[in-house]
């Protein structure tokens, strides 16, 4: 596939560094001659230099036989523009753009059409972002939570702790353990490598392990691998910006919610559009101001300003003065290993969040979702199985027949409304949406290709 770029910012980087290897022709645009350098130096791509939403930029990034554009420049308007101009001049199939501000998100569906803004695929990182974080928030103790089939299946990873009913077991004593629920261990990391789960593999504490199963269950899996913690109610969130108002507006009426706001003029605009958030103008890392609203009875704190390391001071000494949980926005992927695990439970990247929306619309074979793990490492995925036994490699086949890439797992498939846990004989019908986990994305071609019917396919 042919894909321009527009934008080399860490967004466009991470994305760009995605496609690349997996025999795609990547084109990436940017007004900064030193990043797009950087960038080529390091990645087998092209680079052209310029303002993306140019004509005779596109044209010479070769936008006149592009099967894809995706603009994730800062600037909304460029990448709407871009879309524009690639539509119009260039007939561009499929253009991708990164949008953030409220007002254009808001009116949306009259906005982004072929007739008016012919954008076919709207990224709102801070919507994404935030929705993660509700995820988190609705199951605690969780470290990630991504949904499939309109929510009916879940992935859960989770860190399995001392006195977990399955910790020091094996995983074959989950179906002893509950008989009335399906589940499938889809992943388990042991000190940040990748372990095939086996019936005979023994859960060890501080396992991260990602575990496929009705939405439903997710609470029942959680209570095998650690002691479950109770409901968040109160919440304070550092910083309100889109994603930290986005968050406050969603919880607010099922928790007790304050919310930090440095600035005095967002902080009183967010205190007359927030219904029941208790609005403080403040440094969130302001140890008096912490203490003054008890900080030490907060269940989560979550630290969302654009500064990263204002997050991560501000929630470690939350976390010091008795928050029972922490977690931080960070911008700097690099950052997010060094930080989660510690006195930070949980550290999320909106460029991660980003990338899996992205890579949902880029993927082919009817791949409906796609979520980036474990910082880009591993991959969830969603595939419809269409065709039927003569056109498709995957209908009508038992698990056990399918030649599955190294390292990818079938966890579940969702057929209409039921929830069914793969197993080795369990056969894929047509319209079946089959959820897989892979722990090195490097074959997520050889998965696309499982998933595209073949008329010439016997």
């Amino acid at each position: 596939m042919k894909i321009i770029i527009l934008g080399a910012g860490q967004v466009g980087a991470t994305l760009a560094e995605n496609l690349v290897g997996e025999k795609n022709d990547i084109t990436v645009i940017d007004y900064d001659a030193e990043k797009i350098r950087a960038l080529q130096d390091r990645l087998d791509l092209q680079v052209v230099h310029g303002i993306g939403s140019h004509p005779d930029v596109l044209q010479k990034a070769g936008a006149e036989d592009a099967d894809m554009l995706v603009a994730v420049t800062n600037s909304d308007e460029s990448n709407m523009m871009a879309c524009q101009v690639a539509y119009s001049l260039f007939k561009t199939p499929t253009k991708i753009a990164r949008v953030r501000s409220e007002q254009y998100i808001h009116y949306q569906k009259q906005l982004f059409k072929h007739q008016d803004v012919p954008v076919d695929h709207l990224i709102a990182p801070e919507q994404l972002v935030t929705q993660s974080i509700k995820r988190l928030i609705d199951y605690p103790g969780t470290l990630q939570v991504v949904e499939f089939a309109e929510g009916r299946a879940s992935l859960v990873a989770v860190k399995a702790y001392y006195g977990g009913l399955l910790v020091g077991h094996a995983l074959s004593a989950l179906k002893e353990h509950m008989p009335n629920v399906e589940t499938r261990v889809a992943a388990i990391y042991r000190r940040g490598k990748p372990i095939r789960p086996l019936g005979t593999t023994v859960i060890e504490a501080d396992d991260e392990v990602f575990f496929i199963a009705a939405t439903k269950h997710i609470r029942a899996v959680m209570s095998e691998l650690q002691k479950l913690e109770g409901s968040y109610k109160r919440i304070m969130i550092a910083g309100g910006g889109l994603i930290g108002a986005g968050l406050a507006r969603q919880l607010e009426h099922d928790h007790h919610v304050k919310l930090i706001e440095y600035s005095y003029d967002r902080a009183k605009y967010l205190s007359t559009t927030l219904d029941k958030t208790i609005v403080f103008v403040g440094d969130a890392s302001d140890q008096e101001l912490l203490q003054e609203e008890q900080v030490e009875q907060i269940d989560a704190f979550i630290a969302v300003t654009n500064d990263d390391e204002a997050n991560i001071m501000s929630a470690m000494l939350a976390k010091r003065l008795g928050a029972k949980k922490a977690m931080v926005l960070i911008q700097r992927g690099a950052y997010v290993d060094l930080v989660q695990g510690g006195e930070i439970d949980i550290a999320f990247s909106p460029q991660q969040a980003t990338i899996s929306a992205l890579l949902t619309h880029i993927r082919r074979g009817d791949i409906v979702n796609v979520y980036s793990l474990r910082r880009g490492a591993a991959e969830a995925i969603e595939a419809i199985a269409h065709g039927d036994e003569n056109t498709s490699k995957v209908v009508g086949r038992m698990i056990s027949e399918i030649r599955l890439p190294p390292g990818t797992t079938i966890g579940a498939i969702v057929r209409k409304e039921e929830v069914i846990i793969a197993h080795s004989d369990t056969v894929i019908a047509a319209d079946d949406h089959v959820i897989m986990f892979l722990v090195d994305k490097k074959f997520i071609s050889d998965v696309e290709k499982l998933f595209q019917p073949s008329a010439f396919f016997f």
